[in-house]
């Protein structure tokens, strides 16, 4: 018996679809076009993928290639299990990964879990899908060391310099990872990596921290939180309001008072 569902889309580079279960659900072998990246919750999932069996638990990340067949049931019968999944375009990885991952579907750092969970608690929050596209890109480098192809990252100020500029004369607009690579030239992953180096904080980070900054010279200048918010380039005041104290430890309107 299905217990809860939810699908949706969120407007993320890479990312086709967002999916959440809580079910006891046995499904057949099939193959879907994406990559998917699945954490497990709560429960365990028992899954033949290719011509061996794996179990998925919340101890681990589990990443199923696309093109490979994969079936999937309860481990244990009867019990339910809950999984949030996440559906990532075919080129979200080099195409040789996909024979890799078909044997290795396993990845047991915990950072990569954690990175995982990261994604989805920023596609929670409005505002914050610059840092789901990071945390997805991390993900991505993740599996890459686990599959044996790690990617270097070789030191390279002038491209974290170009990023920076960028990222400044677009404070308030919004801004992707996936936008500013094509237009510097170059991978995301290779863009983030090379930012964090040079700059000792992620891009996304570094945006949130400068509108803070922003927002708080508004507001000492008069604006209510709402119109700072706005013109500091945050979703809104709630969005203004998580960051705000996450940094400065008071709200906005405390800090008003």
């Amino acid at each position: 018996m299905i217990d809860h569902v939810l699908a949706r889309h969120p407007p993320v580079s890479w990312l086709r679809e967002v999916y959440h279960a809580t079910f006891d659900h046995a499904y057949p072998m099939h193959t879907h076009d994406d990559w998917a990246v699945m954490v497990v919750d709560d429960g365990a999932v028992t899954y033949g993928l290719g011509h061996e069996a794996h179990c998925a638990t919340p101890a681990a990340l589990t990443v199923l290639p696309p093109g490979v067949p994969h079936d999937g049931r309860p481990a244990v019968e009867g019990r339910t299990y809950r999984k949030r999944v996440l559906y990532l375009e075919t080129g979200w990885l080099p195409p040789a990964m996909a024979g890799l991952a078909a044997t290795r579907p396993t990845i047991t750092a915990t950072t990569a879990l954690t990175a995982a969970r990261q994604v989805h608690a920023a596609l929670e929050e409005p505002g914050d899908l610059m840092a789901a596209e990071h945390w997805l890109l991390t993900v991505r480098d993740h599996l890459l060391t686990h599959l044996g192809s790690p990617e270097p990252t070789p030191p390279d100020a002038p491209l974290a310099r170009r990023l920076r500029a960028l990222l400044d004369d677009r404070l308030t607009e919004p801004t992707t990872i996936a936008a500013a690579a094509e237009e510097l030239s170059t991978h995301p992953s290779h863009l983030v990596r090379a930012f964090s180096r040079a700059y000792g904080i992620a891009p996304h980070q570094y945006v949130i921290s400068r509108r803070v900054d922003l927002a708080r010279h508004l507001l000492a200048g008069g604006n209510r939180p709402a119109e700072a918010a706005a013109l500091a380039g945050f979703y809104d005041q709630a969005h203004l309001t998580r960051h705000f104290r996450r940094i400065l430890g008071v709200t906005p309107a405390a800090f008003s008072a």
